[in-house]
């Protein structure tokens, strides 16, 4: 399983690739191998400065080893090796018309001393942040997402659903970080499931990915702002960066774990600002989204 999954998300990051690429016109992304020294590594790809995207990375890894002692007490497990492997993307367009995007689809091991598995899941989930809230763009994102959960489980999309809108939840500022999408974790063989059914859900959702946010893009990333505009943009991305900071698992994990420092934090924006009690105009566009962040509704 876990080199299927590994050669799956090395043909995904592929096809995201280029297909971004494709859609910006000007900036390519550029790809770093590493390689961590407890062991495994990963394949970085950054984009920045382009006509559409001003910051975006796709990475993959694959990291293996003892688990560390912060990661055992969090697992509540002893002295264990593991591995993980993922697909993790975050992309920041450059127009506030265009919502930036997060998804991240991950497998992960746990082994005993004579390096039997003992535990094995998947996790993951993709995410929405817009700056300005266009319906039409939250019902795609959320029908499309919808559409990869019904082909194996009618209840899978309000369950994940609604985990998605609770994960990322900004809980110091009493708001969401985004209108949501999908967020699950811990998806273990049982009775129901095989551990081959969870793999094809959740490459079913990563298939779905692209078909979910590039209409969105290209819809949206011509549409003309203002340099106000601009300045809100960079205003919720500085929550953006206090949610993958402050209450982000993933990140957490990375930093606990001897993570690439680069890859951890390639998913913050270049351009943020924090303005001190900062409120939207009564009435304003800003406002509307305020509204939707600070009570998750139901797009489909």
């Amino acid at each position: 399983m876990r080199d299927k999954f590994y050669n799956y998300i090395k043909e995904l990051q592929d096809e995201i690739t280029f297909s971004l690429e494709k859609i910006d016109g000007k900036a390519k992304f550029r790809e770093d191998i590493w390689e961590r020294e407890e062991g495994g590594g990963g394949r970085t790809r950054v984009i920045e400065n382009g006509n559409v995207f001003e910051k975006g990375g796709v990475n993959i890894s694959a990291v293996h080893g003892p688990l560390a002692p912060a990661m055992q007490k969090y697992f509540k497990v002893g002295d264990v090796d593991f591995f993980a492997c993922g697909l993790s993307l975050v992309i920041h367009p450059k127009n506030p018309m265009v919502p930036t995007v997060h998804a991240n689809w991950r497998y992960f091991e746990m082994y005993n001393k004579e390096g039997k598995i003992i535990d094995q899941w998947f996790g993951g989930g993709q995410d929405l942040t817009p700056y300005y809230l266009f319906v039409e763009d939250a019902v795609h994102f959320h029908q499309v997402s919808k559409q990869a959960c019904d082909a194996h489980d009618p209840e899978f999309y309000p369950e994940y659903k609604k985990k998605c809108d609770e994960y990322f939840w900004n809980s110091h500022r009493d708001e969401a970080r985004g209108i949501g999408g999908l967020f699950f974790d811990y998806l273990k063989a049982d009775e129901q499931r095989t551990i081959e059914e969870w793999y094809d859900f959740v490459t079913e959702v990563g298939n779905s990915f692209l078909e979910a946010y590039v209409p969105i893009v290209e819809k949206r990333k011509n549409l003309p702002h203002s340099e106000e505009n601009r300045n809100w943009q960079e205003v919720r991305r500085g929550r953006y960066v206090e949610f993958n900071l402050v209450h982000d698992t993933g990140t957490l994990f990375g930093l606990k774990t001897n993570g690439r420092i680069e890859s951890i934090l390639m998913s913050l924006p270049p351009h943020v600002q924090w303005r001190y009690d900062n409120h939207p105009e009564p009435g304003s566009e800003e406002e509307k989204l305020l509204n939707v962040l600070k009570n998750p509704r139901s797009w489909v």
